[in-house]
Formats: C-alpha cells, sequence, structure tokens
C-alpha cells in the first residue's frame, strides 16, 4: 500500500464517531437513574427541620440544595437542546477533546467551587413536594430523552459560561445533568454530618 493511501486509510480508521456508542447511552442513563435514587435516599425520613437546616445564614440547607439540582436540571438539559439547535460543529472533537474525563474527574467529587448563575440558585419559595415533583418530571424526560435520540449528539455542541469547560457537546451535557446531581449530593451529605444538624 502506498505511503499516502496508508495514512488516509488510519485517519480514517481513527476517526472520532460523534453518535453514541451502545456503552455510551448505557453509561449516561445509568448515571441519570442512579443519581436519581442516590438523591432520593439522601433525603429520605428528613423532618421539616432537617429539611430547611442551614448551618449558617449563607449555607444551602438540605432543601436548598435539592431545589438547585431541580432548578439546574432545566438549565442543562436546555443546553443540550441549544446545542442540538445549532449547526454540526466541524470541530467537535478537538474542542470537545478531554472534556468528558475532565467532568467526570470534578463534578461528582466536588473538586473547584463555583458561584452558581442567578437562574439556578435557590429561592426556597417551594414547598418539598412541588421540588421533588418538578425534580421526578425532569428526570423522567431527561431519561426518555437520551434513551430515544439518535442524533449524532458528540457533533453538537454549545458554550459553558465558565471558561474552565468552554465548548461542551450534547453528551456531554446530558452527562453533566447526573454528575452535578452526585456533586450536591455529597453537599446534602455534609449538611447531614454539621454537628448542629437536627436529630429529628
Amino acid at each position: 500500500m502506498r505511503p499516502l493511501l496508508l495514512l488516509t486509510f488510519c485517519a480514517f480508521a481513527h476517526a472520532a464517531e460523534p453518535s453514541l456508542s451502545a456503552e455510551e447511552r448505557t453509561k449516561l442513563l445509568t448515571l441519570l437513574n442512579e443519581s436519581r435514587d442516590q438523591l432520593y435516599k439522601s433525603i429520605e425520613g428528613l423532618s421539616p427541620a432537617q429539611w430547611t437546616f442551614q448551618s449558617s445564614p449563607d449555607r444551602w440547607s438540605v432543601g436548598l440544595t435539592v431545589e438547585h439540582i431541580m432548578r439546574s436540571e432545566v438549565l442543562l438539559f436546555q443546553k443540550a437542546e441549544e446545542a442540538l439547535s445549532n449547526p454540526p460543529n466541524p470541530d467537535w472533537e478537538k474542542k470537545t477533546a478531554g472534556k468528558t474525563e475532565f467532568l467526570e474527574k470534578i463534578m461528582p467529587t466536588r473538586q473547584g467551587k463555583a458561584v452558581a448563575p442567578l437562574e439556578i440558585r435557590p429561592e426556597g419559595k417551594m414547598t418539598r413536594e412541588e421540588i421533588l415533583a418538578q425534580f421526578k418530571t425532569l428526570r423522567a424526560k431527561s431519561i426518555a430523552f437520551a434513551t430515544q435520540v439518535d442524533k449524532p449528539l458528540k457533533a453538537y455542541t454549545s458554550e459553558h459560561p465558565f471558561p474552565v469547560f468552554n465548548t461542551l457537546n450534547a453528551y456531554q451535557w446530558l452527562l453533566y445533568i447526573p454528575w452535578h446531581n452526585q456533586r450536591h449530593i455529597k453537599q446534602i451529605e455534609e449538611v447531614k454530618s454539621h454537628l448542629e444538624f437536627p436529630k429529628s
């Protein structure tokens, strides 16, 4: 085989696939389901006093944290939809390389600190029942979408407001949902472990 043809063949053979593999779809669905169940388990049986306890006025309670998780799912799903409404990004592979691994490393483990944008900050005006009802509906929508979507998600991108992330593809935006969920479950556990957290 001539050298030029060999190089062309190798480049083609190693071209990244913009569509989700079966393993990638399974990973996304598993994360969406497991993080939902982990959240429910973390707040199971909490009393009103435990739900609203704040270790200081500037710290979120369990209830405020769950409201933030719910509000964030709205925004993150919208970012995936925004990506899919854009034309396919011809540089998607270069622009999003390593971002999935980076998100997986820092989000669930609570590495790095960030100030939540205003639109996803909890307001404390919703009841527990209202928050959880909306969360249930939103997560069901995310799971249904992840199950059914057949577009090449990795080819469609939109920009993250934080420069550390910059361009993310639609698959990464969807993964962001459960990893962000898990990040704040750790925050809930921190609230519950506070010395002054109500015993009942």
